[in-house]
């Protein structure tokens, strides 16, 4: 895929696939059990042809999502280790929040509150889906007890409630940070937006005369 002239390469084609499937299976999966968490909210049923299809699908939905994000984790857990610089970093969040960011010490690829998000979804959806085995009826109710299953549905339900907060963090970042919508939906950023947010991504691929990630491809 060719980008414009002059910009530089955030996100593979392949990782943006893999982010939007993570992203909808969330979604889903938040509808489907916000559905089933309180009769007041039973009407998003509907939306997956009532109550029981929507009790049916959650968990496979969940299955997806596990193995979705695994592939994020496999493509970006390098770039996400936390260092002294991210320190720095949040003791400015202050600036951050207010899109001015001079000032602010240089991040790599990610920044502090990105690297949060990270691990805390590669935290919870591991949670999330655990406790999902345990109170998925179908399939495992003859390998756990009623008592186990209750614990299973509360911890269940607080990963949830966290698991949506750090989504809500996560979406609205990127729709605050102008041109960080486009390099999940396009792939690009341009120069002057590295230099804003990521000042220090773009000094290493000047010094390396690379223009970005590029999907791996087989040596010959």
């Amino acid at each position: 895929m060719s980008y414009p002239k002059g910009t530089l390469t955030r996100n593979t084609t392949g990782a943006r696939i893999n982010h939007w499937i993570t992203g909808g299976c969330f979604v889903l999966l938040v509808l489907s059990g916000l559905s089933m968490f309180d009769p007041l909210l039973y009407f998003l049923s509907e939306l997956f042809g009532g109550g029981q299809w929507a009790r049916a699908v959650h968990p496979w939905i969940g299955v997806v999502l596990l193995i979705s994000y695994a592939g994020l984790i496999l493509q970006f857990w390098r770039d996400n280790f936390w260092s002294r610089d991210d320190l720095a970093w949040m003791m400015k969040i202050d600036r951050v929040l207010l899109n001015d960011e001079e000032g602010v010490p240089e991040v790599a690829r990610f920044n502090a509150g990105q690297k949060f998000v990270f691990w805390s979804m590669t935290l919870l959806i591991p949670v999330l889906f655990c406790t999902g085995i345990v109170i998925w009826e179908v399939y495992f109710a003859a390998y756990t007890t009623i008592e186990q299953q209750r614990i299973a549905v509360l911890i269940h339900s607080l990963a949830a409630v966290a698991a949506i907060i750090v989504w809500i963090v996560h979406v609205y970042a990127a729709i605050w940070v102008r041109g960080s919508v486009r390099a999940m939906t396009q792939g690009y950023v341009t120069p002057g937006w590295a230099w804003r947010h990521h000042r220090k991504w773009l000094r290493g691929l000047a010094a390396t005369g690379s223009r970005g990630p590029r999907p791996n491809r087989p040596r010959g």
